[in-house]
């Protein structure tokens, strides 16, 4: 072997175990976290649970030993019943650094949508902590797979070690349109995500980062896996609610992220002031321009960001926090927009018809499911303006077409919401015999005792948008489907036969 051969192979070397190559940086996720935590200063902290980084990969490097004695197929995903918590952070970095990367699914579906997800995995072992024990055999016995509930993790001087195209672990997409997909995390692309992420967000080693997404979720784990790569101190909730927005205020934690729903919930208790927060990171939706101001009025320094992505990718693009700042200034318009494309990240609008509307493809290092030329096809509706802000339409599959006229439900949604009557609204076709489609609404009033007029609302709407795309029925309801992560299902929207409002 001669000099240059046997540099790459130690350069391959370090590749492998995720230690830092030629720039210094670690190429993996594991690389990343186990640099970050090599200390003695506080990294995870639950309730009256606090440890140090270096107590973290300890209990990692168990979680690593214990999910050998398993059986498991090295390198494939194992089904996991998890929330956040210290254990879970610790089976996530453990497995991925032991070649048994988790597969985090929803507590809150069934057991009968969870075995579903199971039984397309390779997975003979189901994981649960023991919280969810109950829950883990009723879906091991669906799905004829095996349960281990998750022990009290012991610590383990164990070096976690991983390849560059490891898998790090596998999220679900959320399923709106089926059975929920496996999107593999590489440890790479997962490293890369971390980078610009951590960078947007401006998280390091002196940031305390504090969600309460569900731990399956891009959100949940996907924003944590960012603050871990970061090594930053890291909490969270099992879910949303005011008094754990308390909680994390009296912690003192300095990044969260939300949709603006919560904002709005926070907002309307007089609870969302926030002293040491610096950076909120939101998506899912607009926020109003009311609920902006306000945000500031309660947290005049903090930085807000609308990152836009899916599972299969994120962020696609950025509303930076410049851009919030020019938006509650004045370019109120801004806000309708996801931002411009995020730091490395390429958008092209394919099939654009005259309106340039077309579904959104974007290629760039920190996606995970992509086609053979690095693109992700987002299956998001959009167009990009003279300026550089992406504006969204809806999903593909979401269209509706009224009189061989395109209606995008989302473009429609997004002016509802910022009547100050309505709090929440979904919009869907309904077959007409002339049209094809119609335009239906459904409206979740700000006050149920007093909804806002239909004929309102069909003003306000056709101010800002053409007259086709004008709901004709309007029906007032206490709140719309969901799934488990909380998006609207549209394909269950439905006309009441009585009951309601409409016009």
């Amino acid at each position: 072997m001669n000099a240059t051969q046997a540099a790459q192979a130690a350069m391959a070397a370090k590749a492998a175990k995720g230690t830092p190559g030629s720039q210094g940086t670690p190429v993996t996720w594991t690389g990343l976290v186990s640099h970050a935590y090599d200390h003695a200063r506080p990294a995870v902290r639950f309730g009256d649970l606090t440890w140090t980084g270096r107590e973290l990969l300890d209990r990692a490097g168990g979680a690593g030993d214990w999910l050998d004695t398993l059986g498991l197929e090295p390198g494939a995903p194992v089904p996991a019943l998890v929330a956040t918590s210290a254990d879970a952070l610790a089976l996530v970095i453990g497995g991925a650094g032991s070649g048994h990367p988790l597969a985090p699914l929803g507590v809150r579906m069934t057991a009968h949508e969870i075995a579903t997800v199971v039984q397309a995995t390779a997975s003979q072992v189901l994981l649960a902590q023991p919280e969810f024990a109950d829950l883990g055999s009723q879906v091991a016995a669906l799905s004829g797979r095996r349960l281990s509930v998750v022990p009290e993790l012991s610590c383990s001087a164990r070096e976690l070690t991983a390849g560059p195209d490891d898998l790090a672990a596998v999220l679900h997409t959320s399923g709106t349109t089926g059975l929920p997909k496996p999107v593999p995390m590489t440890q790479r692309r997962l490293a890369a995500r971390a980078r610009v992420n951590g960078t947007l967000c401006a998280l390091d080693p002196d940031s305390f980062y504090g969600g309460s997404a569900p731990f399956h979720h891009i959100a949940g784990l996907g924003n944590i896996a960012v603050a871990l790569a970061a090594g930053a101190l890291v909490t969270g909730l099992p879910r949303f609610t005011v008094e754990g927005w308390a909680l994390l205020r009296h912690l003192g934690t300095t990044h969260t992220s939300m949709v603006p729903a919560m904002l709005e919930t926070l907002l309307a208790a007089g609870e969302a002031r926030h002293e040491t927060l610096r950076t909120l990171q939101y998506g899912g939706a607009p926020v109003r321009p009311g609920t902006l101001r306000r945000t500031y009025e309660a947290m005049p320094g903090v930085r807000m960001l609308n990152m836009f992505g899916q599972t299969e990718g994120s962020p696609i693009s950025v509303l930076t926090p410049e851009d919030h700042r020019e938006a509650v200034a004045g370019r109120t318009e801004l806000l309708r927009s996801v931002g411009r494309p995020a730091p490395g990240v390429e958008i092209r609008v394919d099939g654009a018809g005259p309106d340039g509307v077309g579904e959104i493809h974007a290629r760039a290092d920190h996606f995970f499911r992509i086609d053979t030329e690095g693109w992700l096809r987002s299956g998001d509706l959009g167009r990009i303006e003279e300026d550089g802000y992406l504006y969204l339409l809806g999903r593909s599959t979401d269209m509706i077409i009224r009189g061989g006229e395109n209606v995008h439900p989302l473009e429609v949604e997004t002016v509802l919401t910022a009547h100050p009557g309505v709090a929440d609204a979904a919009v869907t076709g309904a077959p007409d015999e002339r049209l094809g489609q119609t335009v239906v609404a459904f409206v979740v009033p700000t006050d149920p005792g007093a909804p806002p007029d239909p004929a309102t609302l069909r003003n306000h709407t056709r101010a800002r948008l053409s007259g086709f795309k004008v709901p004709v029925r309007w029906w007032f309801v206490d709140d719309l489907p969901r799934n488990a992560n909380g998006k609207v299902v549209r394909r269950r929207l439905r006309e009441p036969h009585e009951g309601g409002t409409h016009a």
